[in-house]
């Protein structure tokens, strides 16, 4: 526990964090967030520049240089080597936040296997494996974990039918090993985000006018009235990982302005 401090969210401070998905949306904001908190950093990312950039902004907070773990989770020699070099370099391991994922339009008659196999394989498949290889060195130091799930798990939504599957599945995983670790005292719990303004909407192929009327929409199909922010999220996935979650586990909580408690009427 962190001495003396009201808010146990500074717990992060001097914990060893591997974040994936570091160089954009959720995992860079959250990344700068607990370098603000005084942790120690991993980050994983495909993108090597913009993780360069997020790693700057780390250092400009004044923390430690991260270290720089880049590469494509859905291959499993990088997947092994992103463990073995956080374990080299920190000597221990105290959080996982997995927050590498892609968004794909298609519906069951549009969607092929191709698209099906690429987003179950980097949203499901890579933090399965990620997480084998992170439980035992996170049982060592009774860590935690949080997954970044979507309201796309809880709530089913036409045209991005391998994406709420695969967030489903990453919902399911959180509750089913939280019960297996919590004997070992390492929590897992996941964030489930409505609409957060990042760029994975204009990846999944949305342009400049369609998601400009995709975020308007956000004041309808948000109860608050509005998309998120990424820091909106990254402040949970802090809170989540930290002392201040400590009877907190198996929970999938929604970060999504009152959506998932809405319903048509």
């Amino acid at each position: 526990m962190a001495t003396g401090d009201a808010f146990k969210v500074s717990s992060l401070k001097g914990k060893v964090a591997l974040i994936t998905g570091a160089s954009s949306g959720i995992g860079a904001g959250t990344s700068v967030l607990f370098a603000k908190l005084g942790a120690l950093l991993a980050l994983n990312g495909r993108d090597v520049e913009n993780l360069n950039k997020v790693a700057k902004e780390c250092t400009d907070c004044g923390a430690d240089e991260p270290l720089l773990v880049p590469g494509d989770l859905t291959d499993e020699e990088i997947v092994k080597s992103t463990v073995e070099k956080t374990i080299a370099h920190f000597g221990r391991l105290d959080v996982l936040v997995n927050s590498a994922g892609i968004l794909a339009m298609g519906s069951i008659e549009t969607t092929d296997l191709a698209q099906y196999d690429k987003v179950m394989n980097v949203n499901v498949r890579s933090i399965y494996h990620l997480t084998q290889l992170c439980v035992p060195h996170l049982i060592k130091t009774k860590g935690s974990i949080v997954n970044v799930s979507s309201v796309n798990g809880q709530r089913s939504f036409p045209g991005v039918l391998a994406y709420c599957m695969s967030k489903a599945a990453i919902d399911q995983f959180t509750r089913c090993i939280a019960l297996e670790l919590a004997s070992k005292q390492v929590r897992v719990n996941s964030v489930c985000p409505g609409v957060i303004i990042t760029d994975v909407h204009k990846r999944a192929g949305l342009n400049e006018e369609q998601y400009t009327q995709f975020l308007d929409k956000c004041k309808q199909t948000h109860a608050l009235g509005r998309p998120g922010e990424v820091e909106e999220v990254a402040h949970s996935i802090a809170f989540l990982a930290s002392d201040a979650a400590s009877f907190i586990t198996g929970v999938n909580l929604p970060i999504d302005g009152g959506r998932h408690a809405m319903c048509p009427r």
